[in-house]
This record gives structure tokens, C-alpha cells and sequence, in this order.
């Protein structure tokens, strides 16, 4: 960032007093602007044991598969935005059901919440992000064409809970493992 959202003056990158990071700063109006992450709302959205997964249409990792999930907009909650976004690229009307994973992925300054939701009937089709839409059962998911880490896990994590039909919360970190591509998983919960 180069100009104050404020008053659009030059800004300087310095460690304002009483803070530990280096922030851009407006030298003329004093105002601070924050770098935060990016917080994903999605959906495992089930119907008759088989999930909606989202071919991507738009970059990144067009081409692949993906839960029904996007970046949160301002004034909306997290479970708003989840089912927003599954209309969205699914044309999908859900009911959420709760919270079922979180996963914090710090090397691109994202957070991942994705959602338990039923479809609210068999009704779905490609939005303008999505080349195609489907339902999957576990043995027909592309797990080797799915475009994001935190989507392969929180399916791993679904279909292994749906055998034994408790779908506790989990949260953890995806990091990249030492080859510097793959990632693994560090769960910090499960309730």
C-alpha cells in the first residue's frame, strides 16, 4: 500500500508506538493500516450421503475441485457468507448445521471455516465461478484434482466421521512440509 485510504497521503512502514510489527502508517493523519488475513466461508453441503463439490472456473487452480466456499464479505457472519458462497458457485440453497473445521494456513494469510450444511433439495448448477457442479460419494470424489489443501482435509475428516456419525469441530494449522509444496496438518482440537 502506498496512499492513506484516510486522507491519501504517502504512507511510511515503521512500528508504530506500542505495537511489535511494522505497520504502514500515515505520517499526516497518524492512521494505521492493518494487514489482517482473509477469512474462507464454505460448505460441506450433503445430500443423500454425497457431497457438492465445484469444479473452479476462475484462478487460482482453475480446472480443479473445490468445496462450495470464498472470501467473506463485510456485514455478513461467517455462516452467511458460507451459504452465500455455495449459492453462489452452485446455485445451492443450504441449511448450515454448524461450524465443522477450521484451518489456519499463515504462509498465504488465510483462514479457512468450513460449515456442515444439508441441501435443501437436489437443486444446484454452475455459478459463474464454477464449470461444473456435482454431488460426490466418498469413492468418487477427484481427490487427486481438488484444488486446496483445507478442502482435502475437510473431506477426509467428513466422510471418516459420517461412518460413525459424530462430525466433532476441528481446528488446526496447514503448513508446508519441508519440500516446500505439500502440506501437513498440525490439529490443535477436536470437540
Amino acid at each position: 500500500m502506498y496512499f492513506c485510504r484516510n486522507c491519501g497521503s504517502e504512507l511510511s512502514r515503521r512500528i508504530p508506538e506500542g505495537d511489535t510489527r511494522s505497520r504502514d502508517v500515515c505520517d499526516h493523519c497518524s492512521a494505521i493500516h492493518y494487514e489482517n488475513p482473509k477469512v474462507v466461508a464454505g460448505c460441506v453441503a450433503s445430500w443423500d450421503g454425497r457431497v457438492l463439490l465445484c469444479r473452479r472456473a476462475i484462478e487460482p487452480r482453475r480446472g480443479l475441485w473445490t468445496l462450495p466456499a470464498g472470501f467473506m464479505e463485510n456485514g455478513e457472519t461467517t455462516s452467511e457468507a458460507a451459504a452465500r458462497e455455495t449459492w453462489e458457485e452452485a446455485c445451492a440453497r443450504v441449511d448450515i448445521d454448524g461450524l465443522y473445521t477450521l484451518f489456519n494456513l499463515p504462509q498465504i494469510n488465510q483462514i479457512y471455516l468450513m460449515f456442515r450444511a444439508r441441501l435443501c433439495a437436489p437443486d444446484f448448477g454452475p455459478g459463474a465461478e464454477s464449470l461444473e457442479v456435482a454431488l460426490f460419494g466418498e469413492s468418487e470424489v477427484p481427490w487427486d484434482e481438488l484444488a486446496f489443501p483445507a478442502v482435502r482435509e475437510t473431506l477426509k475428516l467428513y466422510f471418516g466421521d459420517r461412518r460413525s456419525g459424530l462430525y466433532p469441530f476441528r481446528s488446526g494449522d496447514l503448513m508446508k512440509g519441508p519440500d516446500g509444496v505439500d502440506y501437513q496438518v498440525r490439529f490443535l482440537s477436536a470437540s
